[in-house]
């Protein structure tokens, strides 16, 4: 059995055993030693909501369109990939290379499905992940971005990418894109009924219109045991009251802190229960020229944009980005206990509160007991 025991972690040592954390007095005198300096061990972060078909990333700068409604961005971003000359595999391999240095475990990766692209996202996407399957975990969910009524033919190309190496069905706006709420969630539940599935609907809809949504998504969720994740959810900025509902239901929520959009009540929502994961939405891509896939940069936004203050709920933003994001993909925690994924990283901070506040990059990064990234 190989071991590895990193020394001088805070706040003790970590002794690794065939990729699980193993008690101290178990070390052997063949174990391998990492001095790891004093730096303090975070659990690997989660990106629970990135769109990696989309990026630009490393390649040339991209200029952006104004755009005042949602549907001026999608078609924004339909015109600029019509002039991406770099395939998808690429531009989402090297985001993934970026994440991956930083610490990143997982993604949920949204991926546009629509007659103007076909399935080649979720086959590029599928491509740079399978590439890269010892180093990052990736759950593609088959987006509609176009509309799912509105484009005809997205409904047909959905049902073959969870054939064709999707892993979850999306929605977007039912009511707000599509303009038929039941309509839209009969083909997502039917689908996801139909391949055994969960569900993940982006839901940009703002106000009562997005509460009914809400509220009838739990229904469904609820009634057919489908896991469901609501994606963005501006609609709950400062609605505490759906909490239970959403609870028992078992619906997930997904925060992505963009901009000056609302921001679901993270605080009461995991007190109920509700799983909340943090993602990147989009990086670098025609709908934004922000984002960098490291999600402790992207738990200091959520902590700014929540205004936390103490330690408690500094350290709080970065456990959404860690196990919220492990809750809601359905991946083992990791808390340094006995038996935990050897699957953390190692920054130049004195406390997890820190770490948020002053974005460290990641010293070493350690997967499954393996050390993939050291000395950035």
């Amino acid at each position: 059995m190989a071991q590895i025991l990193f020394t001088h972690v805070r706040p003790h040592d970590v002794l690794v055993e065939d990729g699980r954390v193993v008690p101290l007095e178990r070390r052997t005198e063949d174990c391998e030693v990492v001095d790891c300096g004093g730096l303090l061990a975070l659990p690997a972060p989660v990106d629970a909501h990135i769109h990696p078909d989309k990026t630009t990333w490393g390649q040339p700068w991209l200029s952006r369109t104004p755009a005042g409604t949602l549907r001026d961005l999608i078609e924004g971003d339909v015109a600029a990939r019509a002039g991406m000359t770099a395939p998808v595999a690429e531009r989402a391999g090297a985001l993934m290379d970026g994440a991956i240095a930083r610490g990143t475990r997982a993604w949920r990766a949204h991926v546009d499905v629509a007659p103007v692209y076909g399935l080649s996202n979720v086959h590029g996407v599928r491509e740079a992940a399978q590439a890269r399957g010892d180093l990052l975990d990736v759950q593609i969910v088959a987006f509609p971005q176009l509309g799912l009524l509105t484009a005809p033919g997205t409904a047909e190309l959905m049902e073959r990418s969870l054939r064709e190496g999707a892993d979850i069905v999306g929605g977007l706006d039912p009511v707000g894109v599509d303009g038929d709420l039941h309509g839209h969630l009969d083909l997502l539940y039917g689908m996801a009924e139909r391949h055994a599935v969960p569900v993940d609907i982006h839901l940009h809809d703002r106000g009562e219109e997005g509460v009914a949504q809400v509220v009838e998504i739990a229904r469904r969720a609820r009634s057919s045991g489908v896991p469901t994740t609501i994606s963005h959810a501006f609609c709950l900025g400062g609605r505490e009251d759906l909490a239970e509902t959403l609870f028992e239901a078992g619906v997930s929520l997904t925060t992505c802190a963009l901009g000056a959009s609302p921001i679901p009540p993270v605080g009461p929502l995991r007190e109920a229960g509700v799983p909340v994961g943090l993602g990147s939405d989009g990086v670098r891509d025609p709908w934004t020229p922000f984002g960098d896939g490291d999600m402790i940069n992207r738990a200091h936004l959520l902590a700014y944009r929540t205004d936390a203050r103490t330690d408690e709920e500094l350290a709080a933003c970065y456990e959404v980005a860690a196990h919220g994001g492990a809750a809601l993909l359905g991946l083992e925690p990791v808390r340094f206990q006995p038996g935990d994924p050897a699957t953390f990283v190692l920054v130049r901070a004195e406390s997890m509160a820190q770490a948020v506040v002053d974005r460290p990059i990641p010293q070493v990064v350690v997967r499954d007991g393996r050390v993939i990234q050291a000395g950035s």
